[in-house]
C-alpha cells in the first residue's frame, strides 16, 4: 500500500530508532488490539447469529429445526477454531481468516436449508438479511481490505447463485434484490477501503509522532550528555565527575563501599603548548585522555577532565594497594604513548603524568571535597618528588602555601626578570674562626620588591618543576660569582631531590664547571636529609657521577628527617651538617646528650662535621669544646651578596 511505500522512503534515523521501527512497534501494539477485537467480534457475531434462530421459527418454521441446528453447529465450530488458534498463539491473519470463514460458513450453512422452505414469499423477504454477512465482512470486523472484499464477494456470489439457479423467484425480485446486494457490496467495500486507508493514515501519523518524540528525547539526552562531556577530549567534565563523586560518597556513607580519587596532571604541559602550539597541545590532551579512559574504564572507574591539563578519576576500589596499582598503570600507559616533549627542563623527552591518590578513610571528614583535597595534596607531593610518579595521600604531607598560585608564573620568569638572586653565608673553621667555604642561598623578590621566604617559594618551585632551571642557574651563578673570582675556595649549593632524579643533571653540572673553568672539587652540593628522598637507583647513580666529577656531596640538616642513617650508610658524604635544632636544644641535659651522641656517630663515620645555627658566643664555645670541625650561623657571619663577601 502507499503507506508502506512512504515508510520505506523514510529510512533510518541516525544512530537508532528509525521511522520504520516506530511503525513496526505501533503495528505490534495494533496487532494485540486487533486480536482482542477479533475475539470480542466473533463471540458477539456468533451470539447474534444464534439469536436469529427466533426469526427462523417465525418466518420459515417448516425448515427451522434444520437451520437452527446448523446455526448451533456453525457457532460451535467457529468458536472452537478461533479459540484453538488463539491458544496456540497463531498469527493474527489466521484469526481474521477464521472469522471470515465463519461468516461464509454461517451464511451458506443457513441459506442452503432455508431455501427449501415451502413459504417462498416469506423466504424472499427473509433473504434480505443475508446482507448482514456482507456488512459484517466489510464493517464489523477489522479485516485487511483484501480479505474483506474477498469475503463479501463470496457472500455476493453465493446470493446470486442461489436466486438464479436454486431459489424460485420472479425477474423483478432478482433485479431488486440483486441491485440491493450489489449496492451493499459496493457501499460497504468503499467504506471498508476508506476505513483501512484511515487506519493506515492514523498508524502513519502515530508512528511519525512516536519517532519525533524519540528524536526529541534523544536530543534531550544528547544535550544532557553534552552538558556532562568535555568539549575537547570527549570524556566527562567536572560536572559529570562531581555527580559521580556524590554517588560514590553516598555509597561510602551508607554502605561503606570504598572508593578512590585520582588527580592526574600532565607534566610541564605549558612548555609543551609553548613549544608545539595549542592545536598540538589539544591533540596531546585528547590522546592522553583516550589512553587514560581505556585504563580507567577497564577497572570500572570514571574519568573526567578537571580543568586545563588535569584529569580526575573516581573509582570504586577495595584497598589502597589496589588503588596504587591502578595509578601506576595510568602513569605507565601515558609513558608508553611516547609523545615527544623536548622542551622539558628535566631532560625527559616524552610526555608524562604525575598522579595523586586519595582513598576513603574514617578521617576523611563529612564532605567528599575533603577527599578531592587529599588527592590534590598527594599530586602536589608527586610534583615535588620530580614528576612522572605516583603518590598517595599522607596526613603528614606538606600543605601548599596560600600564595603558591601567584608564584607559579613568577617563578617561571624569575631568572629573566632578575627577581631571583643569591646570597652567601660563610662556613668557618672552629679552630681559627676563618671562613673556608660559603653556602649559596637563593632569594626571591616580588616585582614590588617584597621578599618571599624560601620556605614558601622552594616547595612551589619543586612542585612546578621550576626548581630545575633555578637550580642550574644557582650552581652556575655561584661558580661565576665565587669560584671564578676566587672569593672563596669552596661554595656549596643546595640541590633538590628533583634535580638528582632528573636525567642529565650530572652532565649539566659538568658543562657548568667546564664553562666556568673551575675544578669540581671546589663545588659542594648539599642534599637535604629532611626532604622526602627515596633511595632510588637514579639518585644514587647521579651522586656517583657527581663524585666522578670531583664534586663534594654534603648531607644537610642531618637529624631533621627519617632517612639520615640510611643515607650515611649508602653514600660517603664528605661533610655532614647537623640541623640547628640540636644546638638550640643544648640548654637542657637531654638536648646536650643528644647533640654529643650525634657528633660521636658522625665522627666515627669519618665525615667532616658542620653545626648550623650558631647564634651566640656560648654556643660557639660549646662547639669548640666538642671539637667540631666547622660552624655556620648568624653569630659567625650573615648571608651577604658576593660583592660584600670578604675572602679569608
Amino acid at each position: 500500500m502507499s503507506a508502506n511505500t512512504d515508510i520505506c522512503g523514510k529510512g533510518e534515523c541516525a544512530g537508532g530508532f528509525s521511522f520504520a521501527e516506530a511503525r513496526a512497534s505501533l503495528e505490534k501494539e495494533n496487532d494485540a488490539i486487533r486480536r482482542r477485537s477479533a475475539r470480542h467480534g466473533i463471540w458477539f457475531a456468533v451470539a447474534v447469529y444464534v439469536a436469529f434462530a427466533l426469526p427462523d421459527r417465525w418466518l420459515i418454521p417448516d425448515v427451522a429445526p434444520v437451520t437452527i441446528a446448523v446455526r448451533f453447529v456453525v457457532a460451535v465450530i467457529a468458536l472452537l477454531s478461533f479459540e484453538t488458534l488463539r491458544f496456540v498463539n497463531a498469527k493474527t491473519v489466521w484469526l481474521d481468516v477464521t472469522c471470515a470463514l465463519a461468516l461464509l460458513l454461517g451464511y451458506a450453512g443457513w441459506l442452503c436449508p432455508a431455501i427449501e422452505t415451502r413459504d417462498v414469499a416469506a423466504m424472499s423477504y427473509y433473504m434480505i438479511f443475508g446482507a448482514i454477512f456482507m456488512m459484517g465482512a466489510n464493517l464489523f470486523f477489522s479485516f485487511p481490505f483484501r480479505l474483506s472484499v474477498a469475503t463479501s464477494s463470496l457472500v455476493l456470489c453465493t446470493f446470486f447463485i442461489t436466486i438464479t439457479a436454486v431459489f424460485p423467484s420472479s425477474q423483478s425480485f432478482k433485479v431488486a434484490f440483486g441491485l440491493f446486494y450489489v449496492s451493499c457490496f459496493v457501499f460497504t467495500s468503499f467504506v471498508n477501503w476508506r476505513l483501512n486507508a484511515e487506519r493506515q493514515k492514523v498508524l502513519h501519523n502515530a508512528a511519525e509522532a512516536r519517532h519525533q518524540q524519540w528524536e526529541a528525547t534523544e536530543r534531550g539526552r544528547a544535550l544532557l550528555e553534552l552538558s556532562h562531556t568535555d568539549y575537547l577530549t570527549g570524556i566527562g567534565n567536572r560536572r559529570a565527575l562531581d555527580r559521580r563523586l556524590d554517588e560514590c560518597w553516598s555509597e561510602w556513607t551508607t554502605q561503606h563501599r570504598n572508593f578512590s580519587v585520582f588527580l592526574i596532571d600532565v607534566d610541564f604541559f605549558k612548555r609543551f603548548n609553548d613549544r608545539y602550539g595549542h592545536l598540538e597541545g589539544d591533540r596531546c590532551l585528547t590522546v592522553v585522555a583516550n589512553a587514560l579512559k581505556g585504563v580507567v574504564e577497564a577497572s570500572e572507574g570514571m574519568i573526567g577532565r578537571y580543568g586545563g591539563e588535569e584529569f580526575i578519576v573516581v573509582m570504586p576500589i577495595d584497598t589502597p594497594k589496589a588503588a596504587m596499582i591502578v595509578a601506576e598503570r595510568i602513569r605507565v600507559e601515558v609513558e608508553l604513548l611516547a609523545i615527544a616533549h623536548d622542551e622539558r627542563p628535566d631532560d625527559t623527552c616524552i610526555v608524562t603524568v604525575s598522579v595523586g591518590v586519595a582513598f576513603t578513610r574514617e578521617q576523611s571528614g563529612e564532605k567528599v571535597e575533603r577527599l578531592v583535597r587529599e588527592a590534590d595534596l598527594a599530586l602536589y607531593s608527586a610534583k615535588a618528588s620530580g614528576r612522572n610518579c605516583i603518590r598517595h595521600f599522607d596526613p603528614a604531607l606538606p600543605r601548599p602555601h596560600d600564595s603558591a598560585g601567584k608564584l607559579v608564573p613568577l617563578l617561571a620568569a624569575a631568572i629573566d626578570r632578575k627577581l631571583v638572586s643569591l646570597v652567601y653565608q660563610p662556613i668557618f673553621d672552629v679552630t681559627n674562626e676563618k671562613a673556608r667555604a660559603v653556602e649559596a642561598l637563593m632569594r626571591l623578590r616580588m616585582p614590588d620588591g617584597t621578599a618571599v621566604s624560601p620556605k614558601i617559594f622552594i616547595p612551589v618551585a619543586e612542585r612546578t618543576g621550576a626548581i630545575l632551571e633555578l637550580g642550574r642557574w644557582a650552581i652556575e651563578t655561584a661558580c661565576r660569582e665565587i669560584l671564578m673570582t676566587d672569593r672563596m675556595a669552596t661554595v656549596s649549593v643546595n640541590v633538590s631531590p628533583i634535580q638528582l632524579r632528573s636525567p642529565g643533571f650530572a652532565a649539566s653540572v659538568a658543562d657548568i664547571l667546564s664553562g666556568c673553568g673551575v675544578s669540581g672539587s671546589r663545588l659542594a652540593l648539599e642534599v637535604t636529609e629532611g626532604l622526602d628522598m627515596d633511595m632510588q637507583s637514579e639518585v644514587l647513580r647521579c651522586i656517583t657521577d657527581l663524585r666522578t666529577l670531583g664534586v663534594e656531596i654534603w648531607l644537610d640538616d642531618f637529624g631533621s628527617g627519617f632517612a639520615g642513617l640510611s643515607w650515611l650508610r649508602a653514600i660517603e658524604f664528605q661533610t655532614v651538617k647537623v640541623d640547628r635544632t640540636f644546638l638550640h636544644d643544648c640548654s637542657t641535659p637531654r638536648g646536650l646528650t643528644m647533640l654529643t651522641d650525634m657528633i660521636a656517630l658522625i665522627r666515627n663515620r669519618g665525615n667532616t662535621i658542620v653545626v648550623e645555627g650558631v647564634e651566640t658566643e656560648a654556643q660557639l664555645s660549646l662547639l669548640k669544646g666538642l671539637r667540631i670541625d666547622r660552624v655556620q650561623g648568624f653569630h659567625m657571619g650573615m648571608p651577604v651578596s658576593a660583592e660584600l663577601l670578604n675572602a679569608a
